[in-house]
């Protein structure tokens, strides 16, 4: 609750002052950091409810994220480009949230937590299963939020080269196709969580992956051309980026002694979100040096081999543990 309220009240803060401000960079650290609050910590509120349906639980949860992170171009459409309505609603959504969450109650899997022993954040990468879904979710987390940072500056420029519309359509076009591809991923969550816990974890992970890493290796040679072309591949590539986040974390879930589950969360989305910061850099310079036709390519490398990984975790002895013995 704390953590979704003081994003809220560092989102909202944003108005207080110059767009250009170090403060805002300030501002969007707190907000980010609040994640931490959130994430992690409600992946493993969520796993106490865990019988035999991990996959769909944490998809569940992962696909609320997914549409809370789709909203706000929704929001924008609507509002046009008055981006003060899109930071107020979102606040008060967050302070929403904040107070929801009182109403969450933990699950019969839940069970006494022994002190932080910092020596069990090594297992992330001494326990081989667990560093196979490791990877597995850092590739994944390669090609998320840098998809997700430029997808809509990409729909407004390819919209824009094709359809020659002014700029006020081209704009209200790019948000609400924005918000459905973002949005997509929401939907994918829960039917690949499904998916996951009836045909197996590593196998659907793997090949959700495999898909998502051709949409990006595919849609930006598509750039300028039909408008519903590239909408499509983009709806397909939102459905499949998102999906194989809870179900690497399930992984950790089902791979973890009950006891390290929520540290073992936390190292997979601490290091995987701080790997994010250089794929949503490079994604402009691609830009700059090769057009939009090439600059999503190399996000594709996260998806391959991530789902080298989960198909190596396959092979695993402990993969029996995953999705009831469904590896």
């Amino acid at each position: 609750m704390a953590s979704a309220l003081v994003a809220a009240g560092s989102n909202i803060a944003i108005l207080l002052f110059e767009p250009t401000s170090w403060l805002i960079v300030f501002l969007r650290f707190v907000t980010g950091m609040c994640m931490a609050g959130l994430y992690p910590v409600g992946m493993k509120m969520a796993a106490t409810w865990a019988k035999g349906d991990t996959g769909l639980l944490i998809g569940a949860l992962v696909s609320a994220l997914t549409l809370g992170a789709a909203v706000p171009h929704l929001f924008n459409a609507i509002g046009g480009l008055n981006w003060h309505f899109t930071l107020i609603a979102a606040s008060i959504l967050a302070v929403a949230a904040g107070l929801l969450v009182n109403c969450v109650g933990l699950g019969p899997a839940y069970g006494k937590v022994p002190p932080f022993n910092p020596a069990v954040v090594m297992r992330a990468w001494t326990d081989k299963a667990i560093r196979f879904a490791n990877f597995a979710y850092f590739g994944h987390l390669w090609e998320l939020y840098a998809m997700w940072a430029w997808v809509a500056l990409f729909l407004h420029a390819s919209f824009a080269a094709s359809l020659g519309y002014d700029t006020a359509t081209v704009e209200l076009y790019a948000n609400l196709s924005t918000f459905a591809v973002v949005a997509a991923g929401a939907v994918g969550s829960i039917v690949i969580g499904l998916l996951a816990d009836r045909l197996g974890r590593t196998v659907v992970t793997a090949t959700v992956m495999l898909v998502s890493g051709t949409c990006a290796l595919t849609v930006g040679v598509l750039f300028g051309g039909s408008v519903w072309i590239v909408l499509a591949v983009c709806l397909v590539w939102g459905f499949t980026v998102v999906p194989d986040a809870p179900q690497t974390s399930a992984c950790i879930i089902e791979l973890s002694e009950p006891s390290d589950v929520g540290t073992m969360l936390t190292v997979q989305t601490c290091v995987g979100f701080i790997l994010t910061m250089l794929p949503t850099h490079i994604i402009p310079q691609m830009v700059d040096l090769f057009g939009w036709h090439y600059a999503f390519m190399p996000l594709a490398i996260g998806p391959i081999l991530g789902a080298y990984a989960m198909l190596q975790l396959r092979k695993h002895p402990d993969a029996i543990k995953l999705a009831g013995g469904r590896k």
